[in-house]
């Protein structure tokens, strides 16, 4: 076994742990930090996958944009609806959670069913460039380029995208304020 093969089972196998925990757990702190594990397990996979600007781009968006949200709004959410949510009736297998286990079931077939009927070598554009060459080698590097085009020709909608995240986030602090009387 290579060490790379190694790798991938290892951040498969957290990826795919952590995600069972934070839909099995009832902490919603916990599950919060795990799904930071999850997001940086996929991450290195996508390392693995020799696509580092997708790797650096889950990192900082998901990681450093998302899950600081969603701490966020944790901790500004107000005790009441917290305690509410961990209340609720949680039986494993109930009447209302029929259509999500009938879609996971079917979302789990058609994944079964791609991984046995799928040929990864034998798809067309796939060997078309391999024979012209239009390859991305290990040696290869693409976050010089897109880095360029960011920063050159969609510099405007990069600005406009953190903008309207900022507002998201100004709204959010806004709404969950308490309203105090006069």
């Amino acid at each position: 076994m290579t060490l790379e093969r190694a790798m991938f089972y290892l951040m498969s196998l957290v990826a795919l742990s952590s995600g069972i925990y934070i839909a099995a757990s009832r902490n919603l702190v916990r599950s919060v930090f795990m799904f930071f594990v999850t997001l940086m397990a996929i991450a290195g996979l996508y390392v693995l996958c020799m696509a580092d600007f997708v790797a650096i781009t889950q990192v900082v968006i998901y990681v450093g944009g998302v899950l600081v949200l969603i701490i966020f709004a944790f901790m500004l959410s107000g005790r009441e609806t917290l305690s509410g949510l961990q209340q609720l009736n949680n039986k494993f297998i109930s009447i209302h959670k029929v259509p999500a286990f009938l879609l996971t079931i079917l979302f789990f077939i058609v994944m079964v069913n791609v991984v046995v009927k799928g040929n990864v070598n034998g798809i067309p554009w796939t060997a078309k460039a391999v024979l012209s060459g239009n390859v991305i080698g290990a040696k290869d590097t693409t976050v010089n380029n897109i880095g360029i085009n960011l920063m050159g020709n969609y510099l405007l909608p990069f600005e406009i995208i953190s903008i309207l995240l900022m507002m998201a986030l100004v709204g959010a602090a806004h709404l969950s304020r308490k309203e105090r009387g006069i």
